[in-house]
């Protein structure tokens, strides 16, 4: 091309951006920027000056939404400055309410603006300030905790929006709400929680009379001034926390204003995420902050998309997929996860930079947080250990080790034998699944404020037993618990409960003994998976149990019958014992006894509702017969 056809397309280039730039200076609506195209067209004019208009009138339309974008934020950067001016002025909690629900509803162009208070004397939720509301009814309406959508927004302490109030099933719809809504005539309504740390204390609203689709940046700024309006119902009771309140609120609006100060950007970063580190924040909070630096939500996900995890792992950086970014989260080649930047693909080099870091951020609280389970998981197993091995009989050393660890060993305890019971394929596949037992089972015993440990190829837990618990529902739950979390069957031996631990530190190894001997007959019997104690195995646990409990076989066996002979003075138990003794004769039994047949099939007859039918199957027949027989070498003679 000749430089004169060059010098001839720049020209057409400069003269086509004339006209819009017109309209920009006058503020033209966006329909009015099609004019010049139009006016092109229809006077024939060549196809490069068209595209040229056509290219320009783009570039305009985008500098107009630039602009128009900025007036906004001013507009509301400038609102939610007055309202904070307001909050560090005004003592009139009526006043700072009332203006910043004018302010939303202004800024959001709504016709109606809300907001109601919890009332915890009275258990519901009242209107405290309305703006634009013509209703009576509306203006005046109590409503039960978690009804309406006000409701649902205070249940999940998350913004909620409907386009369609009445249409809308998300939450729970009530006669009187219904009614209060219909009377104002709302259709499109928008609720963002009211919180004072972690409690819900009310909803701010804005609500249109026509159905409304509601932008992701209106709900940010009827969040922004729900968070002044909590503020300014805090400066009620704490005056100190509000000006503290006001003091973040001016800083963050410098840090919006001076956007383009790198340097500052980078050192609050940095100091924030150090600050997380130093109060021994989680990875959510790194999350949350992130998400407040970079005005968008930062989430932490386990998995991604792979291959962009993938990238940014090896790389080192973070990457853009589709309307998100990736920032990979690792550490000595080890992948744990990633953070995640939802709906926002215009990210500048120091916004990038700052979720990079804080993904290295998030690696190092996860490596912390897993170092300090394993380690705080090896020294319960530890005193386990030593409680096995009573090698430690102090029991002031006990209880400080113990306390150290949230436990209390003058608690009731139930010692459990567990272990796996699924075939392994090899060795390498044993071992992993015996490092997933000792796993969970140390998760259940830190939750449970127990102990675990590793031994004998499967697992020993010391759990403390609750109220009205027993030890065979604590060994059953166990191996649930357990089968679950390694998704094998698990199978858990349990002992009776064992008291006063710190004194007597041999009773945890008699019982894990006890316990052991209980796993080994449920999985003769062919009970894999489940869990007992000795109790559960009837005249079989007196050998299984390490104490012994005759006493206790006794009065679970034939105690109703004891007891009835007690109260009334029969003769139950001798003519149970007569009728063992006569080969389960009624006939020889009535001659032992010398009364009545008619008698014994009485007596009989009785013992059956004290025992149950099934008294007489060979079974339990044989517990009765060995009951009996401990019960007359037990019992004190009658004088």
């Amino acid at each position: 091309m000749s430089s004169d056809h060059v010098q001839s397309a720049e020209r057409s280039v400069g003269s086509a951006e004339a006209p819009f730039l017109e309209l920009l200076a006058r503020g033209a609506s966006a329909d009015a920027y099609e004019q010049p195209v139009l006016v092109a067209r229809a006077e024939g004019r060549p196809v490069d000056r068209i595209a040229a208009l056509e290219e320009a009138k783009e570039l305009a339309l985008r500098v107009r939404s630039e602009l128009e974008g900025r007036r906004r934020r001013e507009a509301e950067l400038s609102a939610l400055f007055e309202t904070a001016h307001d909050l560090a002025g005004l003592r009139d909690l009526d006043a700072v309410l009332r203006a910043i629900v004018q302010r939303a509803r202004s800024l959001l162009g709504t016709d109606v603006a809300y907001l109601s208070l919890n009332d915890p004397a009275r258990g519901d939720t009242y209107m405290r300030v309305t703006e634009g509301s013509v209703a009576a009814r509306f203006q005046q309406l109590r409503i039960g905790m978690g009804e309406g959508l006000g409701g649902l927004v205070a249940q999940t302490s998350r913004p909620y929006v409907t386009d369609d109030y009445f249409k809308d099933d998300r939450f729970q719809h009530t006669l009187p709400i219904d009614a209060g809504v219909r009377d104002e005539g709302l259709v499109a309504i928008l609720g963002v929680p009211l919180t004072l740390g972690h409690h819900v204390i009310g909803v701010l609203f804005a609500a249109d009379r026509r159905a409304r689709v509601f932008e992701r940046e209106q709900i940010a700024l009827l969040g922004s001034f729900a968070a002044l309006a909590a503020a300014a119902i805090d400066t009620a009771n704490l005056l100190t926390e509000t000006r503290s309140a006001l003091t973040e609120l001016e800083r963050a609006n410098e840090i919006i204003r001076d956007r383009s100060g790198v340097i500052e950007r980078a050192s609050d970063v940095h100091d924030r995420l150090a600050e997380l580190v130093l109060r021994g924040g989680g990875v959510h909070d790194v999350s949350a902050a992130v998400s407040e630096i970079l005005d968008g939500t930062v989430e932490f996900a386990e998995t991604a998309s792979a291959g962009a995890l993938e990238t940014s792992r090896s790389e080192g950086h973070a990457v853009r997929h589709k309307d998100d970014w990736i920032a990979a989260v690792a550490a000595g080649g080890e992948l744990l996860g990633a953070l995640v930047l939802r709906g926002h693909p215009g990210l500048d080099p120091v916004d990038q930079r700052t979720l990079e870091r804080a993904a290295m951020v998030t690696s190092l609280l996860l490596l912390a947080r897993r170092s300090a389970s394993e380690a705080e998981q090896r020294v319960r197993g530890e005193l386990l250990d030593d409680l096995l091995d009573a090698r430690d009989r102090d029991p002031r050393l006990l209880r400080e080790r113990v306390s150290r660890l949230q436990a209390d060993l003058d608690a009731t305890h139930v010692v459990l034998a567990a272990r796996l019971d699924g075939p392994a394929a090899d060795a390498d596949q044993e071992a992993a699944a015996r490092r997933r037992l000792w796993s969970a089972a140390s998760h259940l015993a830190a939750t449970r404020h127990g102990l675990a440990a590793a031994r004998d190829g499967g697992t020993v837990l010391l759990l403390p037993l609750g109220t009205g618990d027993t030890a065979t529902e604590l060994a059953r739950r166990t191996a649930g618990h357990l089968t679950t979390a390694v998704h094998e069957a698990v199978t858990v031996g349990a002992s009776a409960p064992v008291r006063a631990l710190a004194d007597h530190p041999d009773a945890v190894a008699a019982a894990y003994e006890e316990g052991r001997r209980c796993l080994d007959a449920l999985r003769l019997l062919g009970r894999s998976g489940d869990g007992a104690a000795a109790e559960d195995f009837g005249f079989l646990g007196l050998l299984l149990a390490g104490d012994r409990d005759i006493a206790g076989f006794v009065d679970r066996t034939i105690g109703r019958v004891v007891a009835y002979d007690d109260r009334r003075g029969t003769d139950l138990l001798r003519t149970l014992d007569a009728y063992f003794a006569s080969g389960m004769s009624p006939a020889r039994t009535k001659d032992e006894l010398h009364v009545h047949v008619n008698t014994v099939a009485q007596r009989l007859e009785r013992v059956g509702r004290l025992l149950g039918e099934d008294w007489q199957s060979p079974a339990r027949a044989l517990e009765v017969q060995l009951a009996l027989r401990l019960q007359r070498l037990t019992a004190t003679p009658r004088h």
